[in-house]
């Protein structure tokens, strides 16, 4: 039993470095955009303006990858102090619940997300002037890679014999 915690918690943390790896490299992206149209408004004579529309969705990009990231090391859900109150056996229910419940809202997001995306295929930004569903595809990316963790998340709180929130897994 301790070994599949283990393997569940080995692969959700392998998968988190590949997200952790992408959102550093759209965080560098982010801010190179940010300084090009800062030294296009004030230093430089361009014109350039799909700086801000580029920014704005690395931003969502960003934000949407680190929730996987989160869930990963049980940094989105609960309050220690009342966590560690509780009994071993309730802390694991505790924790499966928490699991459930984010496991529950993502793939509904991943659901929704879908079609959202198929809707925005038929709308074009501003300034790039592309489908909209291009950026959009991050919201069923980012809630199935939620959904992943969850699951990885609540094999490891199922078999380990006392789950903790958070402290254990930083």
């Amino acid at each position: 039993m301790e070994k599949v915690s283990l393997k569940a918690l080995a692969m959700s943390r392998s998968l988190n470095r590949w997200v952790e790896r992408l959102c550093v490299a759209l965080v560098i992206v982010l801010v190179l955009d940010v300084w090009l149209g800062i030294l296009a408004r004030y230093v430089l004579p361009w014109n350039l303006t799909f700086t801000e529309e580029l920014a704005r969705y690395l931003m969502i990009w960003v934000a949407l990858l680190a929730i996987s990231t989160g869930i990963c090391y049980r940094q989105h859900v609960g309050v220690l102090i009342l966590f560690d109150c509780f009994p071993r056996p309730m802390r694991k229910f505790l924790a499966l619940s928490f699991d459930v419940i984010g496991f529950a809202f993502f793939a509904f997001m991943f659901f929704y997300g879908l079609g959202y995306v198929e809707r925005g295929f038929s709308q074009l930004t501003m300034i790039f002037g592309m489908p909209r569903g291009y950026p959009y595809l991050i919201i069923p990316v980012a809630s199935g890679l939620a959904c992943l963790q969850f699951a990885l998340v609540a094999v490891y709180d199922f078999f380990a014999p006392d789950p903790h929130p958070a402290a254990e897994r930083a």
